[in-house]
């Protein structure tokens, strides 16, 4: 998880820079990003939390395959994020500060979830914990990747 804690430390260094914008990169500003990144690890890590790992049963899937343990690396501009990740409404530093500590609050826990909590993702199928935290860290440098071209071309 200490992946994960240093790429949320790279979103927190960005806030201060959440209204750039560039249209050639991204249809979503900076803080946007970090928004969408925040509420998707928020929302999942509590998905985990409140799973059942009884209920977790592994299924090969291609995609997860090809994606999380090939190319270790999220196309862009190919998915489209859920509704309950996207961002709504403004964004400022203090959303984002908020949303910034609430995930940190949801984290402490993490390395005492069993090995099997889960949740299920759209296109990878249900990911175990170690799964998770793959994801996560890739979804995260992802979008880490998009803030700095954002931010690179400005």
């Amino acid at each position: 998880m200490q992946n994960l804690q240093n790429l949320i430390s790279q979103l927190e260094s960005k806030i201060s820079q959440f209204e750039t914008t560039n249209l050639a990169v991204s249809g979503g500003s900076v803080g946007w990003h970090i928004e969408h990144s925040l509420k998707t690890i928020d929302q999942i890590i509590t998905a985990c939390k409140n799973s059942n790992p009884s209920d977790y049963q592994w299924h090969f899937n291609f995609k997860r395959f090809l994606i999380l343990t090939v190319a270790k690396k999220i196309p862009r501009g190919k998915a489209k994020a859920p509704k309950i990740v996207r961002p709504e409404g403004d964004i400022s530093t203090e959303s984002l500060t908020l949303s910034l500590e609430k995930v940190k609050e949801n984290l402490k826990n993490w390395e005492s979830l069993d090995k099997n909590a889960n949740f299920p993702h759209p296109f990878f199928g249900v990911l175990n914990k170690k799964e998770t935290e793959n994801f996560l860290v890739l979804h995260t440098k992802h979008h880490l990747m998009i803030v700095n071209d954002i931010l690179k071309s400005n």
